[in-house]
């Protein structure tokens, strides 16, 4: 019993790590309440940040894993405040450090079960497994203003090309071995295509990829669509949001260019050309068309934006106009030749966007106008009176050289707080007008840009000057918690 006890806490050392007590308390309850549902997750470890950690679901199909994930999500909450917390599922909570997102592990498989992701034991099978992976980087190639429409939002584009997170542009990692097996059919010639079938993949080394694929993937953290072994893991998505819309994209995107596929082989075969021959040859074109979406660099870098333009790939950041991709003719053809969805239906889902863009935006100015007038001037200019007392008192003990250089800190001081609550103030009323001007705007396409424009960056400009009089004012006259408070607080 003693020996039987000790091994389970090992292993539960094991599995929460550092985690603490009441965390780890939480975390199992999830798990267990989960499992009642008929909701296989796991949590993981814990993040980067501070309080942060991972939550695993196990994988299934995509339909029920997008409702699970939702279920889960308002599961968590729930039993959140069971145990005394509360979960944050907003993007970018905290400014400066990690924020949180979900990673769509996404691969595709036939209705008997064969996996069509991952390297097989024959040539033919790993020329299928290379066919679709070619094939969905076409889709993702063709439709990557889109997919970064599928997943942006006014809280997800904080988190987007912040620290852990993926670039605001879409592209695809794939790892040395498979980029080199796509490079050498890029390569090579028709007639070495036409012996792949009898030479067990001859000069492409096809059955040597099960062997090297997991050691070659998944090494580029800052890709928003990598591959890993045997699945795409699209790790853009928000923490908020619902997948469904990020599936939608990628899985009609992906079966628009498998239709595609289907027919510019089925030509070639009419025209003589065998099967096998059919294939590759348009995989080899497929191969150097779709080149641009392949990086394997950082993505944070300055030098990757300015390459990603040179490549054609969209590089909006501007979140009302990114989910114009929805509406350009070749998305409402991709959805509408799939029969998923027509114009009228993407129009009203634009619609209801940037209704959603513009409310929270809308939102947030409210409360922070709110916060800025009954909390952190007062506040502040209590603080502020408090020092100019000190200061005339001091003048009553000392002589007028001595009070000013023992005064001079705090005279100091409150110079710095009557400029920061000045320029706070000010832009607080400059941004309530600025709403008024967009709320008269009756485009909500063009009311969202106006939001987006001229008063999302006001907030930041605000929120600056509040950080640093959180930095000056005393501690216990502060009202709200601080920065440092809300991050580390156990």
């Amino acid at each position: 019993m003693g020996h039987e006890a000790s091994k389970n806490q090992q292993l539960e050392d094991h599995y929460f790590g550092a985690i603490p007590t009441r965390v780890a308390a939480f975390m199992k309850d999830l798990e267990i309440q989960s499992l009642e549902l008929g909701i296989p997750v796991k949590t993981r470890h814990n993040e980067v940040a501070p309080n942060q950690f991972e939550l695993a679901p196990i994988f299934e199909e995509c339909n029920l894993a997008v409702d699970h994930n939702m279920l889960v999500m308002s599961l968590m909450r729930k039993i959140a405040r069971n145990h005394g917390f509360r979960v944050l599922l907003h993007e970018k909570p905290f400014k400066g450090v990690n924020g949180s997102g979900k990673h769509n592990n996404w691969s595709l498989g036939t209705d008997t079960g064969v996996l069509l992701m991952a390297p097989g034991k024959t040539s033919e099978e790993n020329l299928r497994f290379i066919t679709f992976v070619v094939n969905t980087l076409m889709a993702v190639y063709h439709h990557n203003g889109l997919l970064k429409a599928s997943i942006m939002s006014a809280t997800n584009s904080h988190r987007l090309g912040a620290h852990e997170a993926p670039p605001a542009i879409i592209s695809s990692f794939l790892g040395s071995q498979l980029s080199k097996v796509l490079d050498h059919i890029e390569e090579s010639k028709a007639d070495e295509f036409m012996s792949l079938s009898d030479k067990l993949g001859l000069k492409l080394d096809i059955p040597q990829i099960p062997e090297l694929l997991i050691d070659n993937t998944d090494r580029n953290r800052t890709s928003p669509f990598a591959f890993t072994g045997n699945r795409f893991e699209f790790r853009a998505p928000g923490s908020e949001s619902n997948c469904a819309s990020a599936m939608i994209a990628l899985n009609t995107a992906v079966a628009e260019q498998l239709m595609i596929f289907k027919k510019e082989v089925d030509e070639l075969i009419e025209k003589g050309e065998p099967k096998m021959s059919a294939i590759l040859q348009i995989i080899r074109k497929y191969i150097k068309i779709c080149k641009p979406i392949r990086f394997d660099g950082n993505g944070y870098s300055d030098e990757w934006k300015e390459e990603a333009k040179r490549r054609g790939l969209d590089c909006e950041t501007s979140c009302p106009l990114i989910f114009d991709n929805y509406m350009k003719p070749e998305t409402i053809k991709m959805f509408e030749s799939t029969g998923v969805m027509n114009r009228k239906e993407l129009e009203a889902r634009n619609e209801v966007k940037w209704e959603m863009y513009v409310k929270k935006i809308q939102i947030e100015a409210r409360v922070l106008g709110d916060l800025v007038m009954n909390h952190i001037v007062p506040v502040a200019t209590e603080y502020q009176t408090k020092l100019v007392d000190n200061v005339y008192k001091m003048k009553s003990i000392f002589s007028d050289d001595e009070a000013n250089s023992l005064s001079a800190e705090n005279i100091a001081i409150i110079k710095e707080i009557a400029e920061h609550t000045a320029y706070i103030k000010e832009n607080v009323d400059a941004m309530v007008e600025a709403r008024k001007v967009a709320n008269r705007i009756e485009s909500i396409r063009e009311r969202a840009i106006a939001y987006h424009d001229n008063i999302a960056p006001m907030l930041e400009l605000i929120r600056y000057h509040i950080d640093k009089l959180e930095l000056i004012v005393d501690d216990r006259m502060w009202t709200l918690p601080k920065y440092r408070e809300l991050l580390f607080i156990r």
